[in-house]
């Protein structure tokens, strides 16, 4: 699965019609669109797109068509995010009617490579699950701790300093393992 963390545009045309699709990280959908809405007020259609993890690692996915023909645009635009596995983003595709009717299958086609345009001149990363660890080391240790935690490309998501120091970061599978390894044996996480 990829997702992306900063927002894309790209313009097709088709028939004189014009499709300008926004791809965005999920978190800004509203804000984008009350955005667009405000750039494009003249625009005839607002389709959209989203798809989502929600905090049981379930895609939560919905679309809307905005007055275009049932299934001929949000639909075929949910598509395209589902075949790139794309996740925790969204797709706003605003059109300009350029007076020529599409048909359903002209439409289809024009709002999934208006998606597909966007999508691929964007940098999609990789999405891993990480999980949470938190652990406490001496002080003496720390800055061999976070040399170690550094070149295995871990973040530190916190830091508590007390009678020792508690460091919480974020790790997949594979660095938690390879941190084990690497760590002092006193050192339990």
């Amino acid at each position: 699965m990829y997702f992306i963390n900063e927002n894309y545009t790209e313009t097709l045309e088709e028939k004189k019609s014009k499709f300008i699709a926004y791809l965005t990280p999920y978190d800004d959908f509203n804000s984008i669109m009350e955005k667009i809405k405000k750039d494009h007020p003249k625009a005839r259609h607002y389709v959209y797109a989203y798809r989502y993890l929600n905090e049981f690692d379930q895609v939560v996915e919905n679309s809307s068509d905005d007055g275009e023909p049932k299934g001929t645009s949000g639909k075929p635009s949910l598509n395209v995010l589902a075949g790139n596995e794309l996740i925790n983003c969204a797709v706003i595709i605003v059109r300009y009617f350029g007076g020529i009717k599409l048909g359903t299958g002209g439409l289809v086609r024009a709002y999934s490579d208006a998606v597909n345009l966007v999508i691929n001149s964007s940098k999609l990363l990789k999405y891993e699950k990480l999980k949470s660890i938190s652990f406490e080391v001496d002080y003496n240790l720390l800055s061999l701790i976070e040399y170690t935690i550094k070149n295995l490309e871990i973040s530190i998501s916190n830091k508590e300093f007390s009678e020792n120091v508690k460091l919480t970061i974020q790790v997949t599978d594979e660095q938690y393992e390879k941190l084990k390894k690497q760590l002092p044996r006193n050192i339990n996480i």
